[in-house]
């Protein structure tokens, strides 16, 4: 009978460590959520002992609050790209809703951490309704312009942004699991509903915005 060979623990650097407990960490708690991820878990994940996660971190409560930030940074950049590049009103929302449609097809644990409620020992921690207050924010500046330029009172920007963008994100909580209609379909019922209004909703919606071509398509 052979025996194995033992196991030899990979070493990292410090930034190596630090950055596969954040991965670690947001893969689980999107999956399980906060309450039901350990310390144990994580570190078992990593290969590491706790104390490593609390060095990193100062514990579950650290990372957490770390997994939260990032996963929020990167869905406002997607934001801030989409809105600050040239466009008339009906292309700016379809390129949010697809940014937020996207982002759940591609980082889905991401998004699920985001959307779960923060625990009460992170309450400084930024939440979902935070990102999307944010987000609403960057939209009001654009639809001031566009109320002014068309005799509206531009003070109603706030409302209507606020309507706009929650409209979206909660139409993007449903989608996260039942993952039909496909995003573009989702994206321009989204806008017919919002650009055209009840009164004038197409019965086929499309979006003007081309669909990127795959790379071994191009």
């Amino acid at each position: 009978m052979t025996s194995s060979a033992p196991r030899h623990r990979v070493r990292m650097t410090g930034a190596q460590r630090r950055q596969q407990l954040l991965d670690i960490g947001r893969e689980l708690f999107g999956q399980k959520g906060y309450e039901a991820t350990s310390i144990e878990e994580i570190a078992a994940h990593a290969d590491v002992s706790k104390p490593v996660v609390y060095e990193h971190f100062g514990g579950k409560e650290g990372l957490y609050a770390v997994v939260v930030d990032r996963e929020m940074q990167v869905l406002l950049d997607r934001f801030t790209s989409a809105l600050s590049s040239p466009g008339n009103p009906r292309e700016l929302l379809e390129r949010a809703a697809l940014v937020l449609l996207e982002y759940i097809e591609e980082d889905t644990e991401g998004f699920r951490v985001l959307t779960r409620d923060a625990p009460p020992v992170t309450s400084g921690v930024g939440t979902f309704s935070s990102l999307i207050g944010e987000v609403a924010r960057k939209v009001e500046h654009i639809l001031a312009d566009q109320f002014d330029e068309r005799g509206y009172d531009p003070q109603l920007a706030e409302l209507y942004s606020q309507a706009l963008v929650g409209m979206v994100a909660l139409v993007g909580q449903w989608w996260l699991d039942s993952r039909s209609p496909g995003k573009r379909e989702v994206a321009a019922h989204l806008v017919n509903l919002a650009y055209n209004g009840l009164a004038h909703l197409e019965a086929e919606p499309n979006l003007v915005t081309q669909a990127p071509v795959p790379a071994a398509e191009a």
